[in-house]
């Protein structure tokens, strides 16, 4: 297929770390293949080159953590535990900050909730993704609307702490938003926070593939972040924050790691980061996390001269599609990642993805992003009719080349229409007669 791309426009953007996957080719329902475009990153990111080599170079090494004798245990204990400093340094947390490894951001939030303290009261954005959104339940949790403007949001905090009873307080909020990739005043809800003697738990998982991080900075007391979207999706993500609520909280889970001695009559606890880590660690998953945390930490300038100029791009052309509408928090224009949603008048957006995928080898997301509560009210407010949207997101992954097809795709199909038939299938939308054969490893 061939596709009339305008190059006039191009810009010259620093070399970034490259991942794998940046030559896969996809086969199109209307027959051929071509370069396939992922602009689905903040679902999951692809994988860093270099973490796949550092992962290919450690699997001969691979043993049980802690407690082994064996030279190679040794080598694995090393590289799990080094890998705390390295998190610890890529967020610059305090010196005294634990670095709890979990499987992801919902997974260190949900470890969290149980560690703290009995009647804390909780004040968190209805904006927040599932992970940030769900965990806290109970009579003292305040769900907020995020308000038009920063200014505004800060001061909702600040009602919402003050009708807080008295007691332990915590404030949750994400960095960049995963529907909008509008970044939220963290720093400046932090300082409310303060004042009311509360804590606040931010959620990284859209910001840290992105941006520079600095819980000194921002003045917070907890970060959560996932290798998936980080460029290492080997099952890894850490919670990252100040030691005295999780020391105090039981176990997040019982079994080995997690406990110093067992007795017929009792357990005894580890007292250290080990306590909430039972069972036997996914140390492939947290040294690919550590990897890819060092190889962007070293080229931030990079990473985001890249993507500033593929969104400029990507928002400039969707800004002349007849009938698009994007959605976003924020009356004015603010700070943000590169993550755009939008709807098109009179085009169901699962549909859309659906063509652009079979059609166009593009990937996107289409939904409510695990955020129902916020996308469909955005939805709602930019004039789509039902309660999804289509999401691009854009990475280390993604090309001008990639960006220009989608943008041209949709312009094709908003004034022709798509090439092929399309139904429902299990709720989703695919080509009717779909003959394209999954490669071999899935069968």
């Amino acid at each position: 297929m061939t596709l009339a791309l305008d190059r006039s426009t191009e810009t010259v953007v620093p070399a970034v770390p490259t991942v794998a996957g940046a030559s896969l080719r996809v086969p199109l329902v209307t027959g051929g293949d071509i370069g396939y475009a992922n602009l689905d990153h903040a679902a999951s990111a692809p994988c860093l080159d270099a973490v796949r080599s550092a992962v290919d170079e450690f699997i001969p090494w691979y043993a049980s953590v802690h407690r082994g004798a064996g030279f190679a245990s040794q080598v694995s204990t090393r590289l799990y535990e080094r890998t705390r400093g390295v998190l610890r340094r890529f967020v610059d947390a305090r010196s005294g900050d634990s670095v709890i490894f979990t499987r992801n951001t919902t997974d260190a939030f949900n470890l969290l909730a149980k560690a703290l303290p009995r009647k804390t009261s909780v004040v968190v954005f209805d904006s927040e993704h599932h992970a940030a959104l769900l965990p806290w339940r109970g009579p003292n949790v305040r769900r907020v609307q995020l308000p038009r403007t920063r200014l505004a949001a800060v001061s909702v905090v600040d009602e919402a702490l003050a009708e807080c009873p008295q007691g332990p307080r915590l404030v949750v909020v994400a960095g960049a938003s995963n529907v909008t990739g509008e970044l939220l005043p963290v720093a400046e809800i932090a300082a409310v926070a303060r004042k009311h003697g509360a804590r606040v738990a931010l959620d990284a998982a859209q910001l840290a593939p992105h941006r520079r991080i600095s819980l000194r900075e921002l003045d917070v007391d907890y970060v959560a972040l996932s290798g998936h979207k980080l460029y290492a999706p080997f099952g890894a993500g850490a919670l990252i924050g100040r030691s005295d609520w999780l020391r105090a909280a039981e176990p997040y889970l019982a079994g080995g790691g997690a406990t110093k001695l067992v007795t017929e009559e009792a357990v005894v606890w580890n007292s250290g980061e080990e306590r909430h880590e039972a069972g036997s660690p996914n140390t492939v998953g947290v040294y690919a996390l550590g990897v890819a945390c060092e190889q962007l930490a070293a080229q931030w300038d990079a990473v985001g001269a890249h993507e500033a100029a593929l969104l400029e791009r990507l928002r400039k052309g969707l800004a002349g599609l007849p009938g698009c509408a994007e959605l976003r928090f924020f009356d004015a224009p603010v700070d943000r990642v590169g993550t755009v949603s939008f709807v098109v008048d009179g085009f169901e957006p699962g549909w859309l993805a659906a063509v652009l995928s079979a059609e166009y080898g593009i990937g996107v997301r289409d939904g409510a992003f695990c955020a129902h509560v916020a996308a469909r009210r955005l939805i709602r407010e930019a004039g789509g009719e039902g309660q999804q949207a289509v999401r691009v997101s854009l990475g280390l992954g993604s090309t001008e080349e990639h960006v220009d097809r989608l943008v041209l795709a949709l312009r094709q199909i908003v004034a022709r229409g798509a090439r092929w038939e399309y139904t429902k299938v299990d709720g989703r939308w695919a080509p009717v007669g779909d003959t394209r054969e999954l490669p071999g490893f899935c069968a």
